[in-house]
């Protein structure tokens, strides 16, 4: 009998500009996911900054800056690829991006297609990347924005993928709208979703929380119940979907 294929979604709470103190929270995530035998990981939209638009320039980064070092060595030590958020820099424009670090010690990009009105004024439009592949499994990326646009998921479905996963930043008056297209995109592309979003203010937002997993059907399998900071931790087994929230203080 083959082993139970786990993903999770970490609602991480950032410390405004800190990447420093943000990688060091990521690494606790990280362990905790390892210690539940999880194989992929996500984190919500510019985990290792926050939401900061005023500081995104300032803080904007390449994907082989020596800080994520023990990300990427984390990732390593436990067989695990985990997907952060951050403002990446391109040479003269800043774009709000994803790193996915994998087991064999590489790093890929991601860059968020579609922008929320304001967030021009810092960033520009990004391309996208290619789905990743974990344990055999096609898992396509979005951040935020992107699950607005049904031809962002058709994309996904196109490409084969088999797990939708989003590092999102959502508020209360956002939730109920959000969720529901991320159900839909279950249901009518036949893929899990996995959201993560974050745990609490960043950047003026007061994020709900939430974070949560949907199965193939459209099922919430599990979401975190608010806000704070949780791993939101969904199994794959024979007997299909399960999961659990881990609590972290």
């Amino acid at each position: 009998m083959s082993a139970p294929f786990i993903v999770a979604a970490a609602q991480s709470v950032s410390v405004a500009g800190n990447l420093r103190k943000n990688v060091d929270r990521h690494l606790i995530f990280l362990r905790e996911a390892a210690a539940g035998n999880a194989r992929f990981v996500v984190f919500p939209e510019l985990s290792l900054t926050g939401y900061e638009r005023a500081l995104a320039k300032e803080l904007a980064i390449h994907g082989d800056d020596s800080r994520l070092v023990p990300l990427r060595d984390e990732c390593v030590r436990n067989g695990l690829t985990a997907v952060v958020g951050a403002p990446l820099r391109y040479d003269d424009v800043v774009r709000i991006g994803a790193l996915t670090f994998t087991p064999d010690g590489k790093v890929s990009t991601y860059t968020k297609q579609y922008l929320h009105p304001g967030e021009d004024l810092v960033f520009a439009p990004g391309t996208g990347g290619k789905p990743i592949s974990v344990d055999g499994t096609t898992i396509a990326l979005a951040i935020c924005a992107d699950t607005g646009h049904p031809e962002h998921a058709e994309q996904a479905a196109t490409s084969g993928s088999s797990l939708y996963a989003a590092g999102a930043l959502i508020t209360a008056n956002g939730y109920v709208a959000d969720t529901a297209l991320l159900e839909g995109y279950a249901m009518q592309h036949r893929f899990a979703v996995l959201m993560a979003n974050h745990g609490g203010e960043t950047g003026g937002w007061s994020p709900i929380g939430k974070s949560a997993f949907w199965a193939e059907d459209g099922r919430r399998v599990i979401a975190a119940k608010g806000a704070g900071e949780a791993l939101v931790m969904a199994s794959r087994s024979g007997a299909g979907w399960n999961g659990h929230v881990v609590t972290l203080d």
